[in-house]
């Protein structure tokens, strides 16, 4: 994602959590990973001691995995740093 089109979308997305949402609050991150253990762990390194629940579910052919994370936060700022983080790993889609 290019920075200005990352930049809007994040601005989008505070400003959608800020209004649905009181915080702290749950927040559930569903993102696509090829099936590659370092990737999947590299994503679940991010949310260490989060308290995190975190599943992950490989694809019928176990070329790409789901990895499903619902963990509370304390704003929408903290949801978007996570986001930020995990786009730092490449082939990751944020759904």
């Amino acid at each position: 994602m290019e920075q200005d089109s990352a930049d809007a979308f994040y601005a989008r997305l505070k400003e959608q959590l800020l209004e649905d949402t009181t915080w702290p609050s749950n927040y559930l991150y569903k993102f696509i990973v090829p099936t590659d253990q370092e990737k999947i762990d590299s994503i679940t390194r991010i949310f260490d001691n989060t308290g995190a629940v975190i599943d992950s579910k490989k694809s019928k052919k176990g070329t790409y995995t789901s990895v499903s994370i619902n963990v509370n936060l304390a704003d929408p700022d903290a949801v978007i740093e996570k986001y930020k983080a995990v786009s730092e790993i490449e082939g990751v889609i944020s759904l």
